[in-house]
């Protein structure tokens, strides 16, 4: 399997190099140079499959000769070894035939630990092979930072900086990544949102001399990697509900479009998705697109699901360069125009394969209480911010019926107790192994927005760590 860029000026790799590279040289993100399908038969033998048998069957396609397969199934076996329920990702029935899948049964209570456990053992293996060491710098609304220092702590060959925007976090989000003592872990709270974070980190990315001076890698879901790990729960709920054959949909709390594209790409496979719901907070630049045709940047909006508060969706490129027939050139043209003018019209055809795919939903911060209080009278289940847009969203964009919605739950109630006691007047407490969270001492600094302060920051702590 080999993987290009989607502004097709940077050589192909194989998956190794796509993942340690993180982003691409032209500034485009790695895709697969062609999809691995699946057959009905095939989703149907993973009905019973316990979850790490279901990620290595699904996933190994798209590594291909770049791992030896007995020491990648290893790698899968580790990852979900950690997670604390059973199943790891479970299915509980909500309505008829509208089923939550909790995806927090990892250690920091997020979805993105499903795909970043991968990412740190993925990274240590091929580091290790190759005697390497890497700086990895990522931006985070809220849990893909913590979710990635966990990954990655205590990791010899890893430095990992992990920008947040300052005062945008909840408490749990931000004290999960500031109390690690790990000297390999830093944390930095930027002066700005989080797109000014993810901003900083692609301007690093496309400064070529600070990335070769520092060997620069990435954990953001512009990682190929990071959606390979999103993929799998979308097999999982399917071969559950027994879709291999009739269809299945799914909603999708969205910021940055990694999982809800990772589900695209499961239906690029051949699973049999009717559509998927791209379930947005107030800060609705998605929804907007496929409302309106014109994706259109405006000012972002705190609200009470902070990981959400995004206007720059960096996987929406992946999806654009299929519906640009996987044209780099014209991706590049319509990326620099987004840059400049701050929108991007997709033009008729384009928007009538985007609404067959997705359909938009937006919830603000008054209904997505509303929702959370009507989801714990009627069910006794406890939904997260970030959870209850997407519940709202599968129980509102229902185009069928009869075909199941698994709305994804992608944070533990517990990550962000204010809103959820303010819903309903519990305050969900945090698991055992996170008990203490709230005393510990923080350990971080607070930037300017500024990219000169970050790299030289970076190159700091990075000359402190050096042996001499």
């Amino acid at each position: 399997m080999r993987y290009i860029s989607t502004r097709g000026a940077a050589p192909a790799l194989d998956f190794s190099d796509a993942m340690l590279a993180g982003l691409a040289r032209d500034g485009g993100l790695y895709v697969p140079e062609s999809w691995p399908s699946v057959t009905p038969g095939e989703v149907e033998a993973l009905a019973g499959r316990d979850y790490a048998e279901v990620a290595f069957r699904v996933t190994r396609p798209f590594v291909g000769g770049a791992l030896d397969e007995d020491a990648y199934r290893a790698i899968v076996e580790e990852t979900y070894s950690v997670f604390t329920h059973e199943a790891v990702a479970p299915l509980k029935a909500l309505a008829p035939n509208h089923w939550v899948m909790e995806l927090f049964h990892g250690p920091t209570l997020a979805f993105k630990d499903y795909a970043m456990q991968l990412l740190g053992n993925l990274f240590n293996h091929v580091l290790g092979e190759r005697g390497g060491r890497v700086t990895i710098v990522g931006a985070t609304s809220g849990d893909t930072g913590s979710a990635a220092i966990e990954a990655c702590r205590g990791r010899e060959a890893i430095d990992i900086f992990i920008l947040f925007p300052h005062g945008r976090v909840s408490d749990v989000q931000r004290r999960q990544m500031t109390t690690v003592e790990a000297p390999n872990v830093h944390a930095i709270a930027i002066d700005g949102t989080f797109d000014d974070c993810q901003a900083l980190l692609k301007d690093m990315f496309n400064d070529p001399g600070f990335r070769d001076e520092v060997a620069l890698s990435g954990v953001n879901s512009i990682n190929w990697a990071r959606i390979l790990g999103q993929i799998v729960y979308y097999f999982v709920a399917a071969a559950a509900l027994g879709c291999w054959e009739r269809r299945i949909a799914f909603a999708v709390p969205t910021g940055n479009f990694g999982n809800i594209y990772a589900g695209y790409v499961a239906r690029r496979m051949g699973l049999p998705i009717s559509h998927l719901v791209l379930a947005t907070n107030a800060n609705d630049i998605l929804s907007r697109l496929l409302a309106t045709g014109v994706m259109k940047r405006g000012e972002v909006h705190p609200s009470l699901s902070p990981s959400m508060d995004i206007q720059v969706a960096s996987n929406f490129e992946r999806f654009l360069f299929d519906l640009m027939g996987g044209d780099g050139a014209r991706v590049a043209q319509q990326m620099a125009g987004f840059q400049a003018t701050g929108e991007l019209p997709l033009g008729d055809d384009a928007l009538a394969t985007a609404r067959e795919v997705f359909a938009g939903f937006r919830l603000d911060d008054d209904g997505t209480l509303e929702e959370i209080s009507r989801c714990y009278k009627a069910t006794g289940e406890l939904l997260d911010p970030h959870s209850a847009i997407g519940v709202a969203g599968g129980a509102a964009s229902r185009r069928d019926p009869s075909i199941p919605m698994v709305s994804l739950a992608t944070a533990h109630p517990a990550k962000f107790p204010e809103a959820v006691e303010r819903a309903t007047g519990i305050a969900p407490g945090l698991p055992a192994h996170l008990a203490g969270l709230m005393t510990r001492p923080e350990r971080f600094d607070v930037l300017a927005n500024d990219l000169a302060a970050v790299q030289g920051y970076v190159r700091g702590r990075l000359a402190a760590r050096a042996p001499a």
